[in-house]
């Protein structure tokens, strides 16, 4: 049974960093390409970051380039996204997800497995 977990996620000032991990049961990440997305009340759930298969190549949304770094411990099957100088509109439940293959995807539609969410909250 796949499962993915995340944490990590919490209450923050703007201006602040947070480090969310993504931790996977009953699959590898070495074989799949690993998202992250975020949801807003209200909103549709939104691409931030990928990392592809090998960790060799990485995607950003633009509202988050520069701020945030996703990377991945092979030895832990645990992909992480730093999150770095923080913003209100930040503010989401963030989602990981994983879809086999060796390509970067962004749409939600193209990932398979998915975990419950983390909530990340920054005050202006």
């Amino acid at each position: 049974q796949v499962q993915l977990v995340e944490s990590g996620g919490g209450l923050v000032q703007a201006g602040d960093s947070l480090r969310l991990s993504c931790a996977a049961s009953g699959l590898t990440f070495n074989y799949y390409s690993v998202g992250w997305f975020h949801q807003a009340p209200g909103k549709e759930r939104e691409f931030v970051a990928a990392i592809n298969w090998s960790g060799g190549a990485t995607r950003y949304a633009d509202s988050v380039k520069g701020r945030f770094t996703i990377n991945r411990e092979s030895a832990k099957n645990t992909v992480y996204l730093q999150m770095d100088r923080l913003k209100p509109e930040d503010t989401a439940v963030y989602y990981c997800a994983a879809a086999r293959t060796t390509v970067l995807v962004t749409a939600p539609a193209q990932y398979a497995y998915w975990g419950q969410g983390t909530q990340v909250t920054v005050s202006s």
